[in-house]
């Protein structure tokens, strides 16, 4: 038999057939072994190609898909900015931990497919970007920009400062892919519009009120035994119910430092000693009030306009200086100040390190009133008026010394505490696992709480930094102590997990009472949706909601006029069922309803009248915004379709082991 296959597959067909199975065979084998050898892939992305959209995706066709992946690094890199993103957003409260969930993970890899399908749609659509729209995107980057305009020196260093650092050539490249990836789901986005009679719908839909009558039924029936067996099946079927969550118990020292014994009061020597040290401090500094005339001096001046300013400005210097002349008057003739020009050339009050130096060194450089020679500095030539002198004070010691004692007294506290803090500190390095050098350091006493969750808000479990370290994994398993935890401005705690017990099932003998509660809540909710049915067709059979109050020997149905939309009447869901019944088709045959609450009560209500909202009673600048609002809505929608329907259209894979 072997050697008739063997003649048989000698042949040209034979031939030709054994070529046809060895190349696909190979290549799977080889297409396998890559995969396998080394997967660093979170997700892949396929799509078939451009000039043949309906290509199916068996092999080898699919050999002509394209292809996009989201690896290892991409997701974690991206994992990682959601975390410090959630982190700066949600401060203290923020759990790294319950951070890392799966649910978690697929909305960070969800978004990083959607820009992957995004990539694939943009390259199968001929989408381009051109390098103005690129050179424009990037000069409107605020980082790169310096009062307002691009700074070519702080893209170049913003980009150097990026690790790793890119250059500008790789930046445009991500900002184009970027723009590729984003051009048509931006323009969905931006092209949304609603109508003038759309938003007169919606105004009227929001501003809509109704007229209702309502009945509160009471629970119907007594409360009947629950017998084992069905306490035991809605045990079974309800497990997650009854679980006893996670919980700690907690050794722990509080260091409040309001309740540190003062410190003794600085003596006289201490006080004046920090007196000479601070005494700029108490200083009054000397100030001149001064005006002066600028002869201005333009950057690109050749030599003879600035030699022409120089000699104005000496002019005017003389002229100011002869008897009964008028500076204010030289400057208003004179002067290209334009700021003191009209004010005489009066710049008020000036004190050290108000002018530039030149102007600075002139004007203090007078040892009494008068007109300086002219004084150059960058902005041209200055002739100077010192009018008066006001000498520089220092306030005495006797006057200040209030001001020094309680300085120096919020600094020999701030020394206690950081001292106390330190030694607290030390004992933490040195016993890790035991609280009792801590507390004789501190002069406190351990204290215990527990068993407390997760969701227990008691003493220092009410602060979400003290919370997150009772539930640190390595602490809970270490039993070591924390680093001090302020729960408060000067009020921290350092604390020790003693005991963990970890979430579990709890026996049905122990939540036997909770699960026939829940068993009997459930019955009282479908009993209240089954009478609420019956009483519901008796209604829109002609019965009246009072005739129904009658049957049941209720009160009067009450009638609540005019009632909003999202009222809690008598609560949210109760409104919600309000306006989610058809309007009356004429005031004699009110719309009727109905809502079960959760002790099984049940709410029976009637719709008596519809007014719609007013479309004029909002302004056009509340209508615009409402306006801008439903169409950012629309347009995020719009953009979303279209990446749904552009992923309908590929393939993709999660490999669920990597992320």
């Amino acid at each position: 038999m072997l050697q008739k296959l063997r003649e048989k597959s000698s042949g040209l067909l034979g031939t030709i057939v054994l070529a046809i199975l060895i190349v696909p065979l190979g290549l799977f084998g080889i297409d396998q072994y890559l995969v396998q050898g080394g997967n660093n892939t979170v997700a892949r992305v396929q799509a078939p190609p451009a000039w043949w959209p309906d290509a199916p995706s068996w092999w080898p066709v699919s050999m002509a898909w394209q292809e996009e992946t989201v690896s290892v690094e991409d997701f974690r890199s991206r994992f990682e900015q959601a975390r410090q993103q959630a982190r700066a957003q949600q401060g203290e409260a923020f759990d790294p931990r319950e951070f890392e969930s799966v649910d978690n993970k697929r909305k960070v890899l969800e978004s990083l497919v959607d820009q992957r399908v995004q990539r694939l749609a943009a390259r199968n659509g001929g989408v381009a970007v051109s390098d103005r729209l690129v050179r424009s995107t990037i000069q409107e980057i605020p980082a790169f920009q310096v009062d307002g305009r691009f700074n070519p020196e702080r893209y170049q260093l913003a980009l150097a400062s990026q690790v790793p650092a890119q250059s500008p050539a790789q930046f445009q490249a991500s900002v184009r892919e970027s723009l590729e990836e984003t051009l048509v789901p931006a323009g969905l986005q931006e092209s949304s519009f609603a109508t003038k009679s759309e938003m007169d719908r919606l105004v009227k839909l929001i501003g809509e009120r109704r007229d209702v009558r309502m009945l509160i039924l009471p629970p119907d029936g007594e409360e009947v035994a629950v017998p084992e067996a069905d306490a035991k099946a809605w045990y079974d079927s309800h497990q997650a119910d009854f679980r006893a969550p996670e919980t700690v118990t907690l050794e722990y020292v509080e260091i409040d430092t309001s309740s540190i014994p003062a410190p003794p009061p600085a003596d006289e020597a201490a006080l004046r000693a920090r007196y000479e040290e601070e005494k700029a401090k108490f200083q009054t500094p000397e100030e001149r009030l001064a005006s002066h005339i600028l002869v201005e001096v333009p950057a690109d001046a050749d030599e003879a306009t600035a030699k022409a300013a120089r000699e104005k400005a000496e002019s005017l210097a003389v002229q100011a200086r002869e008897p009964g002349a008028d500076f204010a008057a030289l400057a208003q003739a004179n002067s290209d100040d334009a700021g003191s020009k009209d004010a005489g050339g009066d710049l008020g009050w000036v004190g050290k390190d108000m002018m530039v130096a030149p102007f600075e060194e002139a004007l203090f450089g007078m040892a009494a009133p008068g007109v300086s020679d002219a004084v150059q500095t960058e902005f041209g030539w200055h002739v100077i008026q010192l009018r008066e002198i006001k000498a520089g004070q220092i306030e005495p010691f006797e006057q200040v010394r209030e001001t020094l004692a309680q300085e120096q007294a919020t600094v020999d506290r701030e020394r206690s505490v950081n001292e106390l803090m330190t030694q607290v500190v030390d004992q933490i390095y040195k016993n890790p696992n035991d609280l009792s050098g801590v507390a004789s350091a501190s002069g406190l006493k351990v204290q215990t709480i527990g068993p407390v969750s997760r969701d227990s808000d008691e003493g220092i479990m009410a602060s979400p930094g003290v919370k997150r370290a009772a539930f640190d994994e390595v602490r809970i398993q270490d039993g070591t102590i924390s680093d001090p935890v302020e729960i408060a401005p000067g009020h921290n705690v350092v604390i020790r997990v003693s005991a963990h017990q970890p979430e579990a099932a709890r026996p049905f003998d122990k939540v036997r009472g909770q699960v026939e509660a829940a068993v009997r809540a459930d019955r009282m909710e479908k009993n209240a949706r089954k009478q609420g049915a019956a009483l519901l067709a008796r209604m829109r059979a002609g019965e009246t909601l009072a005739q129904v109050a009658e049957s049941r020997g209720l009160a009067e149905p009450d009638a609540i006029p005019g009632v909003p939309r999202g009222a809690p009447v008598p609560s949210v869901e109760v409104n919600e069922a309000m306006f989610a019944v058809d309007p009356p088709a004429d005031e004699a045959k009110p719309t009727p309803g109905m809502y079960p609450l959760p002790d099984g009560s049940l709410v029976l209500f009637t719709v008596d009248k519809v007014v719609p909202g007013d479309a004029s009673t909002i302004d056009d600048a509340q209508r615009e915004m409402l306006k801008g609002q439903v169409e950012q809505v629309a347009g995020y929608e719009d953009a979303q379709a279209y990446i749904r329907g552009m992923r309908k259209r590929m393939t993709v894979t999660v490999f669920e082991e990597n992320l």
